[in-house]
């Protein structure tokens, strides 16, 4: 499967060079969020994207588009041009559209509700369903672009942009298409629903001398995760379609695995991340000892974290501990929904470039985390030839996600 489009909108930047500096460098967009609350309740903190819909969409447009869904469509709008598709009335039916999202038009949501119960009004927005159902961003990118094969919308919590790639990718091997568009979008950074999340208490406490060092994963000292917002597409296409029209290919997603954990709602199992990951690897026809770097789910909550380590253990065996397993959450937050996405854009740049991001802010060790999370430091100048991308979910769905350098001659 050719990967041959990338786009994003994510705390870190929103393009894949502004990411990859951003993420050699170890910077974090993670800060205390200037969110509208009640007198006396402490700010928040939050991975915010720098992105203004207005910049982007006009009156009356923007008035149906939730945040999620103008960053959807900026981002696959970026996955489109670098693949340098076209969409006209002959192919337009072999194309189709995959979007991953957990919680769908929270912002349109959360101000309905105040609109209703704070201000006592009677109507809401004549957009609000719209603009909150989850399907949006994927109907909006369909409507864009005119296209008329399947179009998809996956929620399956954190797993929802991973699972959201990988179906399109059984889509195209099925022989239903061609081209799809996949990826995840998410903007649960509202009220509302960051008070929903620190009711689980799941959520970091505040470093108190730099809010932006308050996600650690695999650190002794974590607390747990920090909400991001953005979104993050690919354009996959079947193999002779991409090198029939000469399309630049990043990388080949060879690899899908997807399991289920049915032990708890919230409690992941070693069992089912593990069976996911082999999965994968079966799936892309690889040995364990072929990958050579896991982008971990890596969320920073204590339960999370130590399962992920004993599940990398038992499908890696003696070699996980000396391959490079790295968390980009310390730097762009959890995403939710679009997080799976984003990590395999990440992993698919990383496997482009000879970079392997870093986990920031490890500095207290875990005994129960001990592989090498590559921490603080980017390593740059690496041969990649596979990597790995894990996203893990309340519900229990796994799904891990494998890319290959692209070979010319395979």
């Amino acid at each position: 499967m050719a990967v041959t489009g990338l786009g994003l909108v994510t705390p870190l930047g929103n393009s894949i060079d502004e990411l990859c500096m951003n993420l050699v460098a170890g910077h974090s967009g993670i800060r205390l969020l200037d969110i509208p609350q009640r007198e006396g309740l402490r700010s928040p903190i939050g991975a915010s994207a720098d992105f203004r819909g207005d910049a982007h969409f006009a009156a009356p447009r923007i008035r149906m588009l939730d945040r999620v869904s103008q960053m959807a469509l900026v981002a696959a709008a970026q996955a489109v041009a670098d693949a340098n598709l076209k969409f006209g009335t002959e192919n337009r039916d072999r194309c189709g559209v995959s979007v991953g999202s957990g919680m769908g038009g929270a912002e349109s949501t959360d101000e309905g509700y105040h609109i209703i119960y704070a201000e006592r009004s009677d109507r809401v927005k004549p957009y609000t369903v719209l603009a909150s159902m989850t399907n949006a961003a994927a109907s909006w990118i369909g409507i864009d672009y005119g296209i008329t094969g399947p179009n998809l919308t996956y929620s399956t919590a954190c797993s929802s942009g991973a699972v959201a790639v990988g179906e399109a990718a059984r889509r195209i091997q099925s022989g239903d298409v061609d081209v799809m568009l996949a990826g995840g979008a998410e903007a649960p950074l509202t009220f509302g629903v960051l008070r929903a999340w620190e009711a689980m208490r799941t959520i970091a406490s505040p470093d108190p001398g730099d809010p932006s060092a308050s996600c650690r994963p695999f650190a002794g000292n974590r607390t747990g995760l920090v909400l991001g917002e953005g979104a993050a597409f690919v354009a996959l296409e079947e193999w002779s379609h991409a090198t029939g029209r000469g399309a630049r290919i990043h990388a080949e997603l060879t690899g899908y695995g997807l399991t289920t954990d049915t032990a708890h709602i919230t409690r992941p199992t070693v069992a089912g991340q593990a069976g996911a990951m082999r999965a994968a690897l079966k799936s892309a026809g690889l040995d364990h000892g072929a990958v050579d770097y896991v982008n971990a789910h890596g969320t920073a909550t204590l339960q999370n974290d130590a399962v992920e380590t004993a599940a990398i253990k038992e499908v890696f065996g003696a070699r996980a501990f000396a391959l490079p397993v790295s968390s980009t959450k310390s730097m762009h937050g959890h995403l939710l929904g679009a997080a799976g996405a984003l990590e395999f854009v990440i992993a698919v740049a990383s496997l482009e470039r000879g970079i392997v991001p870093p986990t920031m802010h490890l500095v207290e060790s875990d005994p129960a985390c001990d592989l090498d999370y590559v921490p603080n430091r980017a390593r740059t100048g690496v041969n990649l030839n596979a990597v790995m991308s894990n996203s893990f979910a309340f519900g229990g769905t796994n799904a891990v996600l494998i890319a290959e350098a692209y070979d010319a001659q395979r």
